[in-house]
């Protein structure tokens, strides 16, 4: 009688000794979906966020180069939203930027500077958050 060739190991102590040789990998926690969904959903609504209030600011900016009426309901609601959303360091009352007083157009350049740097903040920042909290 013929045997058949031995594909594995003649003993079995030479299977122990294989299998100790290489320890099992060790495995990270790996994030669920929905943990990843929820990060993504998180990061979307601050994207959108910032870059809404960046949207109110520049229209707030273009309400005063276009000169819209100021006793508009629309025109005063996004001035007021733009005030708000100024933090204060891009406020038309105290700005970081104020052209000259005594020029033509002062308040729009004013306007245009402060609250087109307030947007173009928001929108770094936006986007900086969006990239931190996206898994």
């Amino acid at each position: 009688m013929t045997e058949k060739p031995s594909t594995g190991p003649e003993r079995a102590d030479d299977a122990d000794v294989s299998e100790a040789a290489a320890p099992a990998p060790r495995r990270r926690p790996v994030p669920s979906v929905s943990m990843e969904r929820a990060r993504g959903a998180v990061a979307r609504v601050v994207w959108v966020a910032c870059f809404l209030i960046a949207l109110v600011l520049a229209s707030a900016a273009f309400s005063y180069a276009l000169d819209a009426n100021a006793n508009n309901d629309l025109v005063k609601a996004v001035r007021h939203l733009a005030d708000l959303f100024d933090l204060g360091w891009f406020d038309l009352d105290n700005p970081v930027w104020a052209a000259d007083p005594d020029g033509p157009n002062a308040l729009t350049k004013t306007a245009l500077a402060n609250y087109g740097a307030a947007a173009v903040a928001y929108l770094v920042v936006g986007r900086i958050l969006e990239r931190l909290i996206r898994p």
